[in-house]
């Protein structure tokens, strides 16, 4: 692994506060050598003050307060600028609930090396889903739904957690995804293959949040099939 490049994890936060420690000295155990960046929609559990404490003894860890719940995929685009700005070489994102799992960064790191964009995925051979029941269901049917109608070549598309090699997507930018709110995740894959670009799978485990309250609305299904729709429309057509 080459540990001369300079890396970035990133999370979003709204309501984290049982989670997010855990998740900051989780990340500087596994990858050590990498920054931290959150940013944190004003959440009313106060999840900032926590990281404000940790930043006074973590001099890699960055704080983004935002006024206002003002949504994931402006929180993804603030992150990637920042990586772009402040010259770093590797973006990871992540969840901030304990979905994602620290230790598997390495890989990601690893995977990065060869490729310029990575996504942990839970549906190729490896990877496992601790989700149960319906939303387990609905999660699976989802991605092979979204696969079979856009026809791009991957079996994950609505998880956050995602390398990007910064260096080696200049055509490429989050700015550009036009779909909101978790529909983004999909958006992305999207505008990856517009541009040509390769996405890497590896296999990853997802844990069901044990702490806090899932965000994600259930009209977002709906949203997200609109979404489709549209993004295959365009692909397609235009």
């Amino acid at each position: 692994m080459n540990n001369n490049k300079r890396i970035l994890v990133f999370s979003a936060t709204y309501n984290e506060i049982d989670n997010i420690r855990e998740l900051i000295n989780n990340i500087q155990k596994y990858l050590p050598s990498a920054s931290i960046l959150i940013v944190d929609d004003n959440s009313p559990d106060k999840t900032y003050e926590v990281i404000k404490e940790l930043k006074d003894e973590k001099k890699n860890l960055f704080l983004i307060q935002r006024e206002k719940k003002l949504g994931l995929d402006s929180a993804h685009k603030i992150a990637f600028n920042f990586a772009k700005k402040n010259s770093f070489d590797y973006l990871i994102t992540m969840d901030a609930d304990l979905s994602h799992n620290p230790e598997e960064l390495p890989e990601f790191v690893k995977n990065l090396e060869t490729s310029p964009f990575v996504i942990g995925s839970r549906y190729i051979a490896g990877g496992k889903c601790s989700m149960k029941g319906i939303r387990l269901i609905m999660s699976k049917l989802g991605n092979k739904m979204i696969k079979s109608v856009s026809g791009i070549k991957s079996s994950e598309f609505t998880t956050s957690f995602r390398g990007f090699d910064i260096n080696n997507l200049k055509n490429f930018d989050l700015a550009n995804v036009k779909t909101k709110g978790y529909s983004f995740f999909m958006g992305t894959l999207f505008e990856l293959e517009k541009k040509n670009i390769e996405i890497k799978e590896i296999p990853i485990t997802f844990y069901d949040r044990t702490k806090g309250v899932s965000k994600i609305p259930k009209a977002e299904i709906f949203r997200t099939l609109k979404n489709l729709i549209y993004l295959t429309f365009i692909k397609r057509f235009l």
